[in-house]
């Protein structure tokens, strides 16, 4: 075991296991070895699923859900951070499915109120796909704190115009994306969002573990977000050379520990040598409202509340389920989420204007959705959404697979990191072996 693990492990006080517990049908071996791989070099656990061709064929997990050494168990369920976007996007196609909207119609059709500040043209379309230029909170709260208070943060974006031509830059709409995307649900059905997923999504595909606004019931069942903290010198080295676990306790205090550091000014330059520009001043805006360093994504007052673009508690199995649904066309088990037709909307790939703020790549976004990345490759037809935390889940209808992955520990980018890319790599090498 590496130095800079042991270290973690010290720090957390717990130690590494690299057993995995489950099922994984012949052939998909390659998953569980990437698995056991994820869990021994890294401290908390882990659990990953799969589905091909309508079929579970992997569901794994292992390692701890606590720094009490508490075993990783069947239904533990993560915070997932970024890859909640991608369930609640999935929410409203199908809303767009039932005829309660359409993509390209204006937000203020359905939300008038949003119309304010010169916002009356954003279409939905435009909304999904990151467009609509309403990524910047940093700008519409004075406090993180405020993301636990719906009504708030709907008053903050309809008072708030956005900060460039909609429809001229792709601005990642980091934590706003939830709140306009779960508002227009609320009002096209009249229902909280938090009850939509349920009567939408999770009850009509039996899902274990898909929360976004959890009830108190089910947080016995949340991973705990580890996050070593330094008992003495060296330990932040060590923590440091891990790369994606940071020294402090909270993601918010992790973000404003490298925008401190310089960090994501180093990233620029080296960015700019390959010939991407980074602005730094959007990551602010849409990343890091004033007090995330002291905002608790894991703590039981915001898993309680909806956060529909970052606080997602889900299993893997759960999420996995629900991705082979639109790998299998919009259904899965007698269960139709989508139509094929409105599913084929929803994953056309986007326009791409000239300006790209945020992240500086092309995620090849479709409406909610962004394109899939592996150590193996870029499978062209896979569409999904990655998170914070090193979570992730997405479908291929060309090979029909899904897949998900969920996780306690580390930080990596707010697209996932190297783990979900080795574990969605061991899944197509399965599948591309049959």
């Amino acid at each position: 075991m590496p130095a800079a693990v042991r270290s973690v492990m010290t720090a957390l006080g717990v130690q590494a296991d690299s057993r995995v517990e489950g099922h994984v049908a012949p052939g998909f071996e390659p998953v569980t070895a990437a698995l056991r791989a994820q869990i021994a070099g890294r401290p908390g656990g882990a659990a990953v699923c799969v589905y091909h061709r309508g079929t579970c064929v992997v569901d794994l997990w292992g390692g701890f859900r606590d720094a009490r050494g508490t075993p990783w168990s069947a239904d533990t369920m993560a915070p997932s951070f970024s890859t909640t976007k991608g369930a609640a996007a999935t929410l409203l196609h199908i809303l767009v499915d039932r005829g309660l909207l359409d993509y390209d119609d204006t937000v203020a059709r359905h939300w008038p109120e949003f119309a304010q500040a010169g916002k009356a043209a954003i279409t939905v379309r435009q909304v999904l796909s990151h467009q609509s230029g309403l990524y910047h909170i940093r700008q519409m709260i004075d406090r993180a704190e405020r993301m636990l208070d719906w009504e708030y943060m709907i008053r903050a974006i309809e008072r708030t115009p956005p900060i460039h031509v909609p429809g001229t830059h792709t601005g990642y709409h980091g934590l706003t994306f939830g709140y306009l995307v779960g508002e227009i649900a609320q009002r096209v059905t009249g229902t909280r969002f938090p009850d939509l997923v349920q009567e939408l999504i999770a009850r009509p595909l039996g899902l274990d573990g898909m929360f976004i606004g959890a009830p108190d019931a089910v947080h016995a069942r949340a991973a705990e977000l580890l996050y070593a903290k330094p008992r003495r010198p060296g330990v932040e080295r060590s923590l440091g050379a891990l790369g994606s676990v940071p020294a402090e306790r909270s993601v918010g205090q992790e973000v404003t520990r490298q925008l401190r550091r310089g960090g994501i000014a180093a990233v620029e330059r080296v960015l700019g040598f390959a010939g991407f520009q980074l602005d730094t001043a959007s990551i602010l805006d849409a990343l890091a409202p004033r007090g995330i360093g002291s905002f608790e994504f894991g703590a039981p007052e915001t898993l309680r509340v909806a956060i529909p673009a970052a606080n997602g508690l889900f299993t893997a199995r759960s999420l996995a389920r629900m991705y082979a649904a639109l790998a299998e066309g919009g259904e899965l088990d007698g269960v139709r989420l989508l139509s094929r037709a409105t599913l084929a909307r929803a994953t056309e790939v986007q326009t791409r204007p000239a300006g790209r703020v945020v992240i500086p790549f092309d995620m090849r976004w479709r409406l909610g959705y962004h394109g899939v990345f592996t150590t193996r490759g870029v499978p062209r037809n896979a569409f999904g959404h990655f998170g914070f935390g090193g979570s992730g889940a997405w479908a291929d209808p060309r090979r029909r697979l899904a897949m998900a992955f969920i996780v306690n520990s580390g930080i990596g980018t707010p697209f996932g990191d190297l783990r979900i890319a080795r574990i969605g790599a061991a899944a197509l090498a399965s599948v591309g072996r049959r």
